[in-house]
């Protein structure tokens, strides 16, 4: 019987794309210039949940930026509608360069919608909030978009200076908080505090908060942002 031959006559990549939510939400004056606020969830959270944890921050006057983040955790109860299934920013397998990609590719996602949205309020200061895998790339994209970044505040998460690459001159302007609970057994504390020892020696207005807790965003992590911010004059 004579064989077949079997030829690849073509193979590459493509995008697929896949819509993402964003919620803003002004609260103050109407047309007043104001500080914007962008709010990153951490992984297997989504736009709804996370933004009714931040509803204290809310009070603050201020443009409120919640982003869901692009990859669903796929629920397999199949008790949950698409819409309500958790969410992660990054893919991460363990290899550094695909991280930083990763990183990257949703940084570009954050600065899209940001820069859409700029072009219809008035913003005169731009803070990150991240939490978890939200603070990682909270960190990544202020480190990386310092011209737009002037305040970010990482819980549960490192914030990874290496990226700096020694650029230091860039990024002095941003002020930084990060806050770490003693019980955190997803990310420990001490990396996150020498990383931001390493922003103060290099001259970064920098703070880092170690409160008693664990790995979540519960209401003693979240007013210790919100007490940072309005010390930073928001």
């Amino acid at each position: 019987m004579t064989q077949l031959q079997r030829d690849v006559l073509v193979s590459g990549k493509t995008s697929f794309k896949i819509e993402v939510p964003y919620k803003l939400i002004e609260n103050g004056e109407k047309g007043k210039e104001k500080p914007l606020i962008v709010y990153l969830h951490g992984f297997g959270e989504n736009i709804k949940t996370f933004s009714e944890k931040c509803e204290p921050f809310l009070d603050l006057e201020a443009y409120h930026l919640f982003i869901q983040a692009p990859y669903p955790l796929y629920d397999r109860s199949r008790e949950k509608n698409v819409s309500d299934w958790g969410r992660a920013w990054y893919l991460y397998d363990g290899n550094r360069g695909q991280f930083i990609k990763s990183l990257e590719l949703a940084s570009e996602f954050i600065q899209e919608i940001i820069d859409k949205l700029l072009n219809v309020i008035s913003a005169n200061r731009l803070c990150v909030v991240g939490y978890s895998m939200g603070g990682y790339l909270a960190g990544f994209f202020a480190l990386t978009r310092w011209k737009h970044v002037n305040d970010v505040a990482v819980v549960g998460a490192r914030i990874k200076t290496e990226v700096l690459q020694s650029n230091w001159e860039n990024v002095r302007h941003i002020n930084v908080l990060a806050v770490h609970g003693t019980d955190d057994k997803s990310v420990k504390y001490e990396p996150q505090k020498k990383e931001i020892e390493k922003l103060k020696e290099n001259g970064l207005q920098a703070q880092f908060k170690l409160i008693s807790g664990n790995h979540d965003f519960s209401s003693i992590y979240i007013q210790e942002v919100l007490n940072w911010l309005k010390e930073s004059g928001y």
